[in-house]
């Protein structure tokens, strides 16, 4: 029985059943698009969100550092569940909008490495805003294991479900105006901030050397183009995106997700990443990212910055203003605070990314292990 009307509402007979699933670990779950944490999806996962990063790319190098062999960017985790990118069970037909990830790492992951993942809905909540006349948060809990059934890692992940005929009314986004063009010295300018930026890499960041109030260097990315998204595709493999006799079985199976195309073709709900026409029909301002990719930024700006001999073990982000094609992202930071727990000493550090119009568009903290003089 459909938990809404055939136009995606939110219904209250929708959210009761959505709630008669909180806390049961999901059973018959989709297959996620990498099982394993070999040299190749490793590498792929990093080029797909534009990290150049050699504890992950160069064997030799990896073998030198600190963590003694190649190791997945921490954000791979998107790579091996699909609840922790935002594959939400419940209200067809509704739309998902992906809004935030709070990672919690306990362990590297090494080349060789098989992931499993266990899920369950943690929470549901009704909102009422300006975007979507009815809006419901919904929070999973994912617990990540490797082949020793270690915890690797664990996270609790959000999307808001929004009606779509009523997100596309409210017109929310109408004032963000789509970068039209760069300049030849805009887009020089930005090839010369690649051209400088300089990760810690291998030379120790020592806690006694940090401060509170010091400044991260500022990571940049994009401007954002669908060839970055079909990049960012290729590592993490995306939600729903089938071909052939494989997407048409996927539609039988969901009728609701299929949104037909120009040309009466069920498609999936995805397509909003490149097709300015539906991510405009669900009130975006155009074709836009995925929100775990920009999660994975910030993560990147955590471990860029504490270096090989650092660890991140924390990262909360939110996602909260749509990065449209061809929209350029800089993501700073700041220490603000540095302790002592466990017999670690650890840092905080506030994220933010803004993009070319000075707008936030995701920010978030992030709590990192640092090696110690002593």
């Amino acid at each position: 029985m459909s938990t809404t009307s055939n136009t995606g509402e939110i219904t209250d007979d929708g959210l009761s059943r959505l709630r008669s699933r909180l806390g049961v670990v999901i059973e018959n779950r989709t297959q996620p698009h990498v099982e394993e944490a070999s040299k190749d999806t490793i590498r792929h996962f990093a080029w797909g969100m534009g990290d150049p990063n050699p504890l992950y790319l160069d064997e030799d190098y990896a073998k030198a550092s600190p963590v003694g062999g190649i190791i997945a960017p921490p954000a791979m985790l998107y790579a091996f569940d699909r609840v922790v990118s935002g594959y939400v069970g419940g209200l067809p037909g509704v739309h998902a909008l992906f809004a935030g990830t709070e990672f919690r790492w306990h362990d590297h992951i090494r080349r060789g490495d098989t992931i499993t993942a266990k899920a369950s809905l943690k929470d549901v909540e009704l909102k009422q805003s300006q975007f979507s006349k009815r809006a419901v948060k919904q929070t999973y809990l994912i617990e990540f294991y490797n082949q020793n059934g270690q915890m690797v890692a664990d996270a609790d992940s959000w999307c808001f479900r929004t009606e779509r005929h009523t997100a596309r009314g409210e017109n929310k986004y109408a004032e963000i105006k789509p970068q039209e063009g760069y300049s030849i010295e805009e887009i020089e300018a930005i090839a010369d901030a690649y051209r400088r930026y300089k990760p810690q890499g291998a030379e120790p960041l020592y806690w006694e050397d940090v401060s509170v109030g010091q400044d991260m260097p500022m990571l940049q990315k994009g401007p954002l183009t669908v060839t970055g998204m079909i990049c960012w595709d290729q590592g993490w493999g995306g939600l729903y995106i089938r071909a052939h006799k494989m997407a048409f079985d996927m539609f039988e199976q969901h009728p609701a997700l299929g949104i037909p195309n120009l040309q009466g073709v069920p498609d999936v709900p995805e397509r909003v990443h490149w097709e300015e026409a539906l991510a405009k029909h669900i009130g975006a301002p155009g074709a836009y990212d995925y929100g775990p990719e920009r999660i994975a930024w910030l993560s990147q700006a955590m471990t860029d910055f504490v270096g090989d001999h650092g660890f991140v073990k924390k990262l909360y982000a939110e996602v909260r203003r749509f990065n449209v094609v061809g929209d350029l992202t800089r993501i700073s930071g700041k220490v603000t605070d540095k302790y002592e727990e466990g017999g670690e000493k650890l840092i905080e550090c506030a994220l933010v990314a803004h993009n070319q119009r000075g707008e936030t568009t995701s920010f978030g903290t992030g709590v990192a292990r640092l090696p110690s003089r002593g």
